[in-house]
């Protein structure tokens, strides 16, 4: 299977690496030559828009956000365009699943399949290949490209048609954002009562209110460690596609739009690059105490 892979960022260039060690005739592109110049040193190919799309059965992009990888696929000189009828299309990004529905119309005139297919885990689970993908799509081509996404992610599962992969990635975004936000208010309360957060967090992790994101969370509010693993910039990206879907379909998201303006606050006050446990800061700032400092 000759595999196309455009977009080696942060997430895309450590995913591309595993899939050249479970031995996929890889093609790489990418604005950024040393990314490129790296993937290939691994044994992959570099290639333009037109060799990707002429020359692989699959092509997957791992790129920022709808328009770049709408521009990639059916703008000017896009991969779609050199595609024809057999070929899939996996877009692995984190976009607005209207979007994705979109752009699986406009492939399917062509007799391209696709699935959107984003991911969780962030560059340490890119890295060791242990990657969440949530898929959208049809069975059968979700049945014939698994493998493929197995190499770069320990769970893989299938979320429904083309959208539905997108849009459980972006309900995935909006409990994590909320779950940041409740655990800085929760630590925040904590301290400004007197109590130790640090052991508020020891006491309640084991309960019901105990969650993988607190787990990762908690010590870096602390610590007032804000080394970025999901930037706040992305999550705002993340969920201003959670609200406009929200908006397209007429559901009610008043919690996420809630932390939305929390982290843009945080992004207008030079917080963008920051973790998006950062979300602590904002409430370090509205009450001027320092959890757990």
């Amino acid at each position: 299977m000759k595999v196309g892979l455009i977009g080696l960022g942060i997430m895309g260039k450590p995913m591309a690496k595993n899939m050249l060690k479970a031995g996929y005739d890889l093609t790489v592109s990418d604005l950024n030559k040393a990314a490129v110049e790296e993937v290939v040193a691994a044994g992959a190919k570099a290639g333009t828009n037109q060799e990707i799309g002429e020359s692989c059965d699959v092509v997957l992009t791992m790129l920022p956000n709808s328009p770049q990888v709408k521009a990639v696929m059916l703008g000017e000189n896009g991969v779609a365009s050199y595609m024809k009828a057999g070929q899939v299309f996996i877009d692995m990004s984190s976009i607005n699943p209207v979007a994705s529905k979109e752009i699986a119309a406009v492939l399917a005139e062509k007799g391209v399949e696709m699935l959107d297919a984003p991911v969780s885990g962030g560059e340490p689970k890119a890295i060791d290949g242990t990657l969440s993908f949530m898929v959208g799509g049809k069975q059968e081509v979700f049945d014939a490209y698994k493998p493929l996404l197995e190499t770069m992610g320990a769970s893989v599962v299938r979320c429904g048609d083309v959208g539905a992969g997108n849009t459980t990635k972006l309900a995935n975004q909006i409990i994590v954002a909320c779950n940041i936000q409740a655990l800085a208010e929760a630590l925040t309360l904590a301290q400004k009562a007197g109590v130790d957060p640090q052991l508020v967090f020891e006491a309640i992790r084991g309960g019901l209110a105990g969650s993988t994101v607190m787990n990762a969370k908690a010590p870096m509010m602390i610590e007032g460690n804000d080394k970025p693993g999901f930037k706040i910039d992305l999550h705002i990206k993340d969920l201003n596609n959670a609200l406009d879907c929200a908006h397209t379909v007429g559901a009610p998201v008043p919690m996420t739009a809630e932390v939305q303006e929390i982290l843009q606050w945080l992004h207008n006050n030079d917080g963008g690059q920051k973790d998006h446990s950062a979300i602590a800061q904002y409430y370090e700032h509205m009450t001027g105490i320092k959890i757990g400092r």
